[in-house]
């Protein structure tokens, strides 16, 4: 959840590694610290509660500069967030330094045996036991051998990032859950806890995998496992654009992001369909067809909003595979001892590749026997390492924590899974799958064309932004959608917002309605498909019941759908689209009215409190 950043190389330290934070500030934290050692050999260390900012003026009072270094911005797990408790963390001498991302699980049972040994601790948090552990066990040995028996004696998740003034121009990365990127430029060399804080010098990198480490030196990296055995890797190109990850004249990354979609799910599409035969082409599946044809069950793990995306995905694969699906939360999936085995497929879709809770499921549901495909953002990452299959989103770097283009992203690519599923088992007519394909071709139009009514959509947020409460109803394959919309709004407004299935709202909800309650109702229909027609009549009866009730009805409605114009109080109208295409496009003005509702209420979009972009921890 925190970011760390690390560098070794001829170009100036602090500066290099304050930009690197900078762009990690997406994940979350409230604290910040550098660590440095000069060319004299001398270890300095600069912290700061709060933003980056208070960083920076602690480095303005106090200058330091060095030939290489390491960063961190924390997100408090163990201690308060103190400049005291902020990383790095020293030990006993002042030499040693250690950065680190994760939990300690065992580290008051370490911390009593230090003491005992009369070590002193001046922090609340996990963290500072590792670096007086490195120190204990770096008597004559390299910084490497200190660290690799150090990760040893710890149990937890952790990435750590170590520097040693005793062992000078070095810095020792380990991994075991939350991710280390290892970068690889000219003469220079990275260390990061994700890809954006170094991709403006180098595309070229390394993914630690779990009991993994790296050394950095001036004279390169060498990679071994906590057993010393060396690990031979070749490096990831990355082909994001470095830009992509600056704002681009928008005002927050969130808004750039939605703005991107109709690129990103163009990118998703790309080289994976054919509208003359409306086949589906999924590479990078060490999968057969065969198998794909024997499982009997496929199971969705994800977490926030992955899993919504999951549920729609239920709706997709079940219509056009003809196969059962249960979605799970990764939180959940293995501590309800779930029936899997080698004829059930698990759909695991995170968009960092690095969600705990996910990894944790998949994990489990792997150990049973069944095959795992993943659906993700970020190549190389573990989750696409432990799946037999991967289709990736080709959305590029998402830095506002709420998510928004990788949503979309994850939608298209689980509706793309659906009719390779439906295909292989001869499930679906080619009819149907090329009519689908001609029609996911026109979404990034479609969703160009929503994106043009932005000045429509802040004029409604201007009327609602001081309400504290909303709904959100969806009914099928929309009640995702009413989940992701409410997701939305309370995340980054901190308006208490809830999605509820339309169907269910009299057996309980209708008791919340009265004039003060906005209440957002999905309300599209697909007219060539009857199934949709008879849905949306229903939810135009639930539409009603909300108004009998004085409830405040803002609609999400297809083009020229006069009734639901003429019953909402406020109507926002999308393109037609067949059923299951309609929810990429649904959710382009709830993100929307999301961000421009937490604009006007002056919240931090990009980094909601308490919330990180990507969830490494249990």
């Amino acid at each position: 959840m925190c970011g760390i950043v690390g560098y070794i190389g001829p170009k100036r330290v602090v500066p290099l590694i304050l930009d690197g934070l900078k762009r990690l500030e997406y994940r979350g934290y409230d604290s910040a610290g550098i660590a440095v050692v000069g060319g004299n050999g001398r270890l300095e260390i600069r912290r700061a509660p709060g933003k980056l900012r208070n960083l920076e003026e602690s480095i303005r009072t106090a200058p330091i500069d060095g030939v290489y270094g390491i960063g961190h911005t924390r997100w408090a797990t163990h201690g308060r967030p103190t400049e005291e408790n902020a990383h790095p963390h020293r030990d006993c001498t002042g030499q040693i330094v250690v950065v680190h991302n994760g939990i300690i699980e065992n580290y008051i049972e370490l911390k009593k045996q230090l003491l005992s040994e009369g070590h002193k601790f001046v922090t609340e948090t996990d963290t500072e036991i590792i670096a007086h552990l490195i120190e204990k066990l770096s008597t004559d040995a390299p910084l490497e051998e200190a660290v690799r028996k150090a990760v040893k004696r710890m149990t937890g998740a952790y990435a750590l990032v170590a520097v040693s003034a005793k062992d000078p121009n070095k810095i020792v990365a380990a991994r075991l859950g939350p991710p280390i990127v290892v970068g690889l430029g000219d003469g220079e060399f990275f260390v990061a806890s994700d890809i954006p804080a170094i991709l403006q010098h180098t595309r070229s990198v390394f993914f630690l995998g779990d009991g993994e480490m790296a050394v950095l030196t001036p004279q390169g990296v060498r990679f071994c496992d906590f057993e010393s055995h060396p690990v031979t890797r070749s490096p990831q190109h990355i082909t994001w654009d470095p830009i992509m990850a600056e704002k681009g004249g928008f005002k927050h990354f969130m808004q750039k992001e939605i703005f991107e979609q109709p690129r990103s799910v163009r990118d998703t599409l790309l080289g994976r369909i054919s509208q003359e035969t409306g086949k589906v082409f999924l590479a990078e599946m060490n999968i057969t067809e065969d198998e794909f044809r024997a499982f009997r069950d496929v199971k969705i793990v994800a977490c926030g909003t992955s899993w919504h995306a999951g549920l729609a995905g239920k709706f997709m694969i079940e219509r056009l595979a003809g196969i059962p699906v249960e979605v799970d939360y990764g939180s959940e999936f293995r501590y309800r001892h779930p029936i899997v085995g080698n004829t059930s497929l698990i759909i695991a879709i995170s968009q960092s590749g690095e969600t705990a809770d996910t990894l944790a499921a998949e994990r489990e549901a792997r150990q049973s026997g069944a095959k795992v495909v993943s659906i993700c953002n970020v190549v190389g990452s573990m989750l696409t390492r432990e799946s037999a299959g991967t289709i990736y989103t080709h959305a590029g770097p998402e830095i506002g924590v709420a998510s928004t283009k990788a949503f979309t992203g994850q939608l298209t690519a689980l509706l793309l899974t659906a009719l390779y599923l439906g295909q292989v088992r001869g499930k679906l007519a080619s009819s149907v799958s090329c009519h689908l394909m001609q029609e996911l071709t026109r979404v990034p139009h479609k969703i160009q064309t929503i994106l043009e009514r932005d000045a429509q959509i802040e004029d409604l947020a201007r009327r609602f932004s001081r309400h504290s409460d909303f709904l959100y109803l969806g009914r099928g394959v929309h009640y995702p959608i009413a989940l992701e919309g409410a997701l939305k709004l309370k995340e980054i407004s901190y308006i208490h917002a809830e999605g509820y299935p339309a169907g269910e709202m009299k057996h309980g909800p209708n008791a919340l309605i009265d004039e003060n309650l906005p209440v957002v109702i999905l309300a599209t229909r697909d007219q060539s498909d009857p199934a949709s027609v008879l849905l949306y009549e229903k939810t135009i009866s639930n539409l009603q019941e909300v108004k009998a009730r004085d409830g405040i009805v803002i609609a999400i409605a297809t083009e020229g759908d006069k009734l639901a114009r003429e019953s909402a109080d406020y109507a926002i109208e999308i393109p037609a689209a067949p059923d299951l295409i309609s929810p990429i496009l649904e959710i382009v003005p709830l993100q929307l009215l999301a961000y421009h509702i937490a604009v006007r209420r002056g919240c931090d979009v990009d980094q909601p409190r308490n919330l990180a972009k990507s969830v490494t921890v249990e």
